[in-house]
């Protein structure tokens, strides 16, 4: 592989040698830059290079690391004609993405209710392996929702009437259909809306720290010392299911269309096929799930709020400030070359950053730029990020999605007792509720990369602008 060569103080590039179609991009500083070489993030997103009608280059961003074939922090674009749709570039949970609810609480006002707070949230919103949420859903009913996202939940009485607008793609894409999901899919997610899994998904309750761009903040409706509650989850054993069927079945295209892949994982389908458009109206279909997913825990937050102030949710002012997706593919126009072209724009650990001008952003952040909300690991700061035009023609309009793993899973576990993240997170006074101490090990912030230096890294490379930095109270995982 090529050397990395410096473009700028936050920008790194592997030109195009051998089958690369298209260099290389990496964002972050020099330190992110030197950590990404120790695994396979830049040999994957090589390969990712070279795959059919990929445009422009190969996007890692600062929070980029080791993935299923397509590294975590990629986004690669491909020819809405010409090009592929690639499930290893979305990832297997399917619009894995994060919410942040406003409250218009100071933190001084609630700071001895935290523990309270907290055991009403954990008992409101189940997490874990294989946790349920038995609300009565009927197959039907898990159809609508997949087709209907969430408004079909606010219709029914899970949310509030303007919830939808402040969801990306209004909480439901286009093209979902329920027929091209696997009875397997619908029979894992039946019982799993409503509830966080495992892993590194979290519910989180933040003070806002200090505000670093006001006028957006302002416009954002943040403030300092605020309470803000952040959701992190995603489309869980439905939207898993899925990938692993249409894998399966991408593993039958390949032979039958005699296709070479430079890697087993980064499996593919043209996008004029059968097999993309069955996949993508099953892919839709997930997305859909994830956000109604994260609209019924808003509901059970606010239900956990009521139950802790004895006020209802709409007089503290929990109103939600953004919902955005970061394991997705999209049908987008961007501008490559100086000319607007429509794009496959696959965004794995990677969140849509669209500028002040984009249509499709709400109307009410028009001006301001689409909220970039960016969580830290457990016990370390969280973000709230803006998106800037010039993401657009740099980056296919994305930016960072987390602080991202520097340790494995299985590695986080066998070098970080779970009794020395306890301690740090009492020494810090954060309230946490886990239910597997093994979890703890896992998602220990020695684990990630300082969140700090991510997004420092996307503020320089001017694809996001930084808004608000919050610091954790309590938070509850699987």
């Amino acid at each position: 592989m090529a050397e990395i060569e410096r473009v700028s103080d936050f920008i790194w590039e592997i030109s195009p040698t051998g089958n690369m179609s298209v260099p290389v991009r990496i964002y972050g500083n020099k330190r992110i830059a030197d950590s990404i070489k120790k695994d396979r993030t830049l040999s994957q997103a090589v390969n990712a290079s070279t795959l059919p009608g990929i445009v422009k280059r190969m996007c890692v961003m600062p929070d980029g690391h080791e993935g299923y074939g397509f590294p975590v922090g990629g986004v690669a674009a491909f020819d809405s004609d010409e090009g592929i749709i690639s499930p290893g570039a979305i990832g297997f949970d399917i619009n894995c993405g994060v919410r942040l609810i406003k409250t218009n609480f100071f933190y001084q006002e609630i700071k001895k209710s935290i523990p309270k707070l907290m055991d009403n949230l954990f008992k409101n919103v189940p997490s874990g392996v294989g946790s349920k949420n038995n609300i009565g859903l009927s197959r039907d009913k898990l159809d609508r929702v997949s087709e209907e996202g969430a408004q079909f939940l606010i219709d029914n009485g899970y949310g509030f009437a303007n919830d939808t607008e402040m969801i990306e793609e209004n909480g439901c894409m286009e093209g979902a259909d329920s027929s091209k999901v696997s009875e397997l899919a619908k029979k894992r997610g039946l019982n799993q809306l409503g509830t966080l899994g495992a892993g590194n998904h979290f519910l989180e309750v933040q003070r806002v720290e200090s505000i670093l761009e006001e006028k957006t903040a302002k416009g954002y409706g943040l403030f300092n010392d605020q309470v803000v509650v952040m959701v992190h989850t995603g489309s869980r054993g439905y939207g898993h299911q899925i990938c692993s069927d249409y894998i399966e079945k991408l593993i039958q295209y390949q032979r039958a269309n005699k296709i070479e892949l430079a890697d087993p994982q980064l499996s593919y389908v043209f996008t004029k096929s059968k097999e993309a458009d069955e996949y993508l109206a099953a892919m839709r279909s997930a997305v859909n799930f994830a956000f109604s997913n994260r609209q019924i825990i808003t509901t059970q937050i606010r239900k956990g709020f009521e139950e802790t102030f004895d006020r209802s949710a709409d007089s503290m002012g929990m109103d939600v400030l953004y919902d955005v997706a970061h394991n997705i593919a999209k049908l987008e126009e961007h501008i490559v070359d100086g000319r607007k072209r429509k794009l496959y724009v696959h965004r794995k650990g990677a969140t849509r950053a669209f500028g002040p001008s984009r249509k499709e952003i709400p109307k009410l952040y028009r001006g301001l730029g689409q909220p970039v909300i960016i969580p830290g690991s457990m016990g370390t700061a969280s973000y709230v990020l803006s998106g800037r035009d010039e993401s657009s023609e740099e980056s296919f309009g994305s930016s960072c999605h987390g602080s991202g793993r520097t340790m494995s899973r299985h590695q986080a576990i066998r070098e970080i007792p779970a009794s020395k993240t306890i301690s740090d997170l009492n020494k810090k006074g954060i309230e946490f509720r886990v239910r597997s101490r093994k979890l703890i090990s896992e998602e220990a912030i020695w684990a990630y990369k300082d969140v700090d230096d991510v997004v420092s890294s996307v503020a320089g490379a001017r694809i996001s602008n930084l808004v608000a930095r919050m610091v954790p109270l309590g938070v509850a995982k699987g």
